[in-house]
């Protein structure tokens, strides 16, 4: 079977009368990991410490555990200086946002064009921050 891309489903969407038989017919098509299961393999590929994570984020070590326990829902700015704690790439920092219902970073908006190159070029938050500070733009944390 032909992996339908993202026109392709938003296209049967709108023109299949019921919602039901697009659920059932697309069922392979949903993206099967959620927002925890994304961080935690993050987590475990980067193979840090939630502490030096927490450090490297911007975040106290009680907010990270409660992000990943799922009792606190991040900000798109949180979960983006945490895909910098993690040294996520820009792709995957798009795929957490877009599972989190969240924008992607759009690069012809200055703030996400900062964050995007700071992520592409495995920046520290401080620099990515120092970036959008000489841009006057508000920083991830």
């Amino acid at each position: 079977m032909e992996k339908k891309t993202t026109d392709d489903l938003r296209q049967e969407l709108m023109d299949q009368p019921s919602i039901k038989a697009y659920l059932s017919k697309n069922r392979s098509c949903f993206t099967q990991l959620g927002i925890l299961d994304l961080l935690e393999s993050l987590r475990e590929r980067c193979g840090l410490p939630k502490a030096e994570i927490a450090r490297r984020s911007g975040m106290s070590e009680v907010y990270l555990h409660q992000v990943f326990s799922g009792r606190r829902n991040p900000s798109r700015d949180r979960l983006l200086a945490l895909c910098v704690g993690v040294g996520a790439s820009l792709e995957e920092a798009n795929q957490l946002l877009r599972q989190a219902a969240y924008a992607q970073l759009y690069p012809r908006l200055r703030r996400d064009a900062i964050i995007g190159h700071g992520l592409a070029h495995r920046h520290s938050l401080v620099e990515i921050n120092e970036s959008l500070f000489m841009a006057n733009e508000k920083a991830l944390s």
